[in-house]
Order: structure tokens, then sequence, then C-alpha cells
């Protein structure tokens, strides 16, 4: 329904949508070059082996042409993990040391490269990553959380006492450095596949408390993880200095209510677990001291 002047010759690339019933809403034409409208016709389809479309795109990460390489690049950063992971012998690892590094490539593209040069990289590599990632900075680095991750499964605990020391315990880096971490830890407990034990990344995460402005989100974690360790610290803390905040009282709340419910699935005989006892006495002296709090946690309790 909108003209656009041409010329003979000119390649263009066409999208439309249905949006309503089976009439076809076309959006502007696009310019492609020679090389994309190639990179296009020969993309596998999306219901094509996941394996074979992530090779295919893996070609042209970095491309010259900034659409075809914005769109490979799309389609890494929407695929599951575990669609990544097994073509790790595929992917480019020298141009990946180099594109960590770069400061043409875009910021928004470091955190996938880093990842990836994580699961393809050697021992050769970690001098390289660690150096990126312990540089210091005053700046928001975008994707730096997927380096540290990278970062993690190639040296595990060893590089997890490194991380630990210069981003978790150095309370004098950036919020965002710290928060790329816990990202990092996070990123090992659920896609680690055991590289670093869950008591070793449990320990690291538990460094923060120390840290106010993380805490509702530490204890949140540590939730989800089931440290329940920390029964009687977060009772201590409840209220004191700088964690008497709404939103730590209802991390901490949170916390114990959900310590009461990891119990044994089907009603197995014999009593609670020793955590799940604590807990709701624990929970109990809250209501008691907070109690318009406690109502307002339990009503809108949940844990991802």
């Amino acid at each position: 329904e909108r003209y656009r002047a041409g010329k003979k010759g000119d390649l263009l690339f066409l999208l439309g949508s249905r949006s309503k019933g089976e009439a076809i809403e076309w959006g502007a034409p696009l310019d492609v070059t020679e090389a994309s409208y190639k990179y296009i016709i020969e993309a596998p389809t999306p219901e094509s082996d996941p394996a074979k479309r992530l090779i295919y795109y893996l070609k042209f990460l970095e491309h010259a042409d900034p659409n075809v390489a914005a769109d490979a690049y799309g389609e890494f950063a929407n695929a599951p993990y575990k669609d990544i992971v097994p073509i790790s012998k595929e992917m480019p690892r020298d141009n990946l040391r180099k594109w960590i590094t770069s400061p043409d490539v875009p910021s928004t593209r470091i955190g996938l490269y880093g990842l990836m040069l994580g699961l393809c990289g050697t021992a050769e590599d970690v001098q390289l990553m660690e150096k990126k990632i312990v540089e210091s900075t005053e700046d928001f680095r975008l994707g730096i959380d997927g380096v540290i991750g990278g970062y993690l499964l190639l040296t595990g605990e060893k590089g997890l006492d490194v991380i630990e020391k210069s981003k978790l315990l150095d309370k004098k880096i950036p919020f965002s450095e710290t928060y790329a971490a816990m990202q990092a830890l996070r990123f090992m407990w659920s896609y680690g596949n055991g590289r670093i034990p869950g008591d070793r990344l449990k320990a690291s995460m538990r460094v923060l408390l120390d840290r106010p402005e993380l805490v509702d989100l530490v204890i949140a974690d540590l939730a989800r993880w089931k440290d329940w360790s920390l029964q009687p610290r977060l009772i201590k803390l409840y209220g004191t200095e700088e964690y008497n905040v709404p939103s730590i009282k209802r991390a901490i709340i949170r916390y114990m209510i959900a310590s009461t419910k990891d119990v044994p699935s089907g009603g197995a005989a014999g009593d609670p677990p020793q955590h799940a006892i604590d807990g709701a006495k624990y929970l109990q002296e809250l209501r008691e001291k907070d109690p318009k709090m406690v109502t307002e946690a339990e009503r809108f309790f949940f844990l991802n």
C-alpha cells in the first residue's frame, strides 16, 4: 500500500505478518546486499536441526555486512544454552579471542563470545579472559557476566577464587561488576553441570551477605539453592541498621517460609527435617516482632 522508488537490480527484503485473519500486513522494504541476499536464501529453515542451524550462523558472526552480523548474533542470543553446547568444537576460537577484546565489536555481543570461548577454549585462553575480567574500570560493561561465566567453565573452582577476590570481596568495585559476578554464579548453578560443586557456589554467594545493596537478591538465590545454614544469621540481621529495609525484611521472611516448605514430598512418614522445624520457629519470632510484614510476605510468597 506504500510506494517505494527503486531501480532495476535493487535487492530488497520484505517482511509481512498475518495479524488479522489471512490478510498480510507488509513492512517497509529493507535494502540488502548480495551477501545478505545469499545469507537469507541459504539459511536453514526454522524446523532444521538446531545444531545444523547454529553451525551455519557461526560463519557469519561479525560478518562485514552489519545486517548479516546482527542477524547471526541474534540466532545465538535466542538459542537455548543446551543447543549451543553441542557445537563447541565448531566454534571459531581464534576469532572469539579477538572479539572479546576488540573495541570494534558491539559490547552487547561480548557476553555471548565470552561464554563461547569458555566452551571451546583451552588453558591458553584463561589468562586472556582473566585480564579482561579483572581490569580496573568505573564503566558499566555490558556482557562481562558472560565472560565471567565462560571463564568459570574453563577454570572451575580455581577461577572462582579469582572472581571471589576481585568481584565479591572487594567493596570498592562498581555495583555492576559485582552483579555481573552474581549472574555468572547463577549461570554456573543452573548450567555448569557440576564444574563447580554446589556447596562452593553457595559459599561464594554467602560472601555477599555483607553487601546490604545486594542482600535481598542474595537471600532469594540462596533460598532457591536450599542453603538453610543461614537461618540463625538472618534472624539476627532482621531490622538491624543497614538491613532495616522492607525489601530485605521480605527476603528474610520468604527465606524462612521456603525453608519450612522444603520437606520430603509425598507425605513421607517421620519428623520434618531440622531446617523446616527451625524455619517455623524463626518465622513465628518474626511474626511476633513484625506481624504486618510477615502477613504481606506470606500473601505474595513465591520462589522461582
